[in-house]
């Protein structure tokens, strides 16, 4: 802490840019993209990490969106469906901090390419699992998560690398868009591939192909701008440069790095419950309204998962622009507006969430529109929540930052929720009779815990706002300082 505080003493005058405010010429100088990459092939490489990106939630929401197929192939139970998603992400989060701190010392496109080759491997295998074999199925989800742990660790750092300012904060909201654009196509291409083909296996074979597509496109046109930033920072190399941060940075006294971090905990729990559960909470529903038949042998009725696709991916769009313009106009006037905004979104989320599952009973029409509002509201975060850590943490240890952020939301967020949803709606059926009403109702009291969650997401953002002004100028102050001292 004292050599932190020499380092402060030394920062030049003026201000960087972290979100908020107008950079220097030190401080400009000090954070723009290495001078052999030009502005044409870095849009070019944004371009294409966002295609990844896309792909990288595809394989994500894609077992969702024939949910109730893999139930019926495998006949398990609810418990046993939310666990698919469970494992999915405890691979994710226990290779996350490796990744990240593979990616602040070495080549991040050797390491991304590995990621994409290991989960459209992994997924591609999964197709071909029989229904004598169900925990290979399990298995194979682990190491999906585990290859898209890499990409999701690293690849906001490299955007970060390429671009500043409010450039950067335009960059993420592009690449931010495609988590639920991504979502919602792997839904839809779920549920049509499964419908014009009679088996959801094949929809496991489709991401693949665009996986090695992804992995030509990467190699060719996405550079590693970590390898030349040493040539216009004064000798600022990679392994100095984290070393040091490694040293004098402190996450865990930035307050609004903890609380945010909480904030994204929040996020990652409902989705994630959300996200696989449903689909097949608003086929029950239309079940108790007569309006399609039980699914006693596959292809079972998939309306619903295109049907919240779709939402997902118009929503996603409308609410990570409107974010995105929102905080950029907002934080002229406000440097708290990130983590206002985040809040607002979250505490609109939760009554929206549950007016959708309360009126689902009464009208599948009411439920959807409640469902694109809160999707609408919880869209707004996606990019604004990356640009928080980014300008609270030192560029260096960036990677190492997110990765400690991804392991924490996911640990306690999504890891558990979609069979937490999964468990409590077992034992809520086996109170009740055996019906459609019955299993209905089982998870429509179950998602009574997401929105609880929303509120309390909210309430961490809120807590955000009380420190991030003070955070962000003390990680300017920090890198002006060990610059100079560099």
């Amino acid at each position: 802490m004292n050599e932190f505080t020499g380092l402060q003493s030394q920062q030049p005058s003026g201000s960087q840019n972290y979100g908020a405010t107008e950079p220097t010429t030190t401080t400009a100088q000090f954070l723009k993209t290495p001078g052999n990459i030009s502005a044409k092939r870095s849009y070019l490489a944004v371009g294409v990490l966002c295609y990844i990106n896309l792909l990288n939630y595809m394989d994500w929401f894609i077992v969702a969106g024939v949910l109730l197929d893999i139930k019926t192939y495998f006949k398990i139970s609810d418990g046993w469906a939310g666990f698919l998603h469970t494992v999915f992400i405890f691979g994710f989060l226990l290779s996350a901090p490796f990744f990240g701190y593979l990616g602040d010392r070495y080549n991040r496109k050797i390491i991304l390419s590995v990621g994409i080759f290991l989960w459209s491997g992994a997924t591609l295998g999964s197709s071909f699992v029989t229904e004598s074999y169900p925990w290979i199925f399990f298995v194979s989800r682990a190491f999906v998560g585990i290859g898209t742990s890499s990409y999701s660790t690293i690849a906001p750092t490299i955007i970060a690398d390429l671009s500043e300012g409010d450039q950067r904060t335009c960059m993420l909201s592009v690449f931010y868009i495609f988590i639920p654009v991504g979502s919602g196509f792997g839904y839809v291409l779920a549920s049509g591939v499964t419908q014009a083909v009679g088996h959801w296996h094949w929809a496991f074979r489709i991401t693949p192909c665009m996986g090695v597509i992804a992995l030509v496109l990467l190699i060719l046109l996405v550079p590693d701008p970590t390898q030349n930033a040493s040539e216009g920072h004064g000798g600022w190399s990679i392994t100095s440069t984290t070393q040091g941060a490694d040293k004098y940075f402190f996450w865990f006294d930035s307050r609004s790095f903890i609380w945010s971090s909480l904030g994204v905990t929040a996020i990652s729990f409902v989705t994630g419950a959300l996200g696989l559960w449903m689909p097949l909470f608003l086929y029950r529903a239309q079940l108790v309204h007569d309006l399609v038949p039980p699914c006693l042998q596959e292809p079972c009725s998939s309306s619903n998962s295109l049907i919240f696709g779709a939402i997902t991916i118009v929503t996603g769009v409308v609410g990570v622009i409107t974010g995105g313009v929102i905080a950029k106009r907002y934080k002229k006037i406000n440097p708290k507006a990130d983590p206002l905004i985040c809040a607002v979104g979250m505490l609109s989320f939760a009554p929206c969430l549950y007016l959708s599952i309360m009126l689902a009973s009464q009208s599948i029409h009411a439920a959807y529109i409640f469902i694109a509002l809160g999707e609408f509201l919880l869209s707004l975060n996606w990019a604004i929540v990356a640009d928080i850590l980014l300008y609270v943490v030192v560029p260096k240890c960036q990677s190492t930052a997110v990765a400690l952020q991804i392991s924490v939301s996911h640990l306690l967020g999504d890891t558990g929720s979609p069979y937490l949803i999964g468990i409590v709606s077992d034992a809520i059926q086996a109170r009740h009779s055996d019906s459609y009403l019955g299993a209905f109702r089982s998870l429509q009291y179950s998602f009574i815990l997401c929105a609880f969650v929303g509120v309390l997401g909210g309430g961490f953002f809120l807590l955000t706002a009380l420190y991030v002004e003070e955070d962000r100028k003390e990680a300017q102050q920090f890198c002006r300082g060990f610059y100079i001292h560099l």
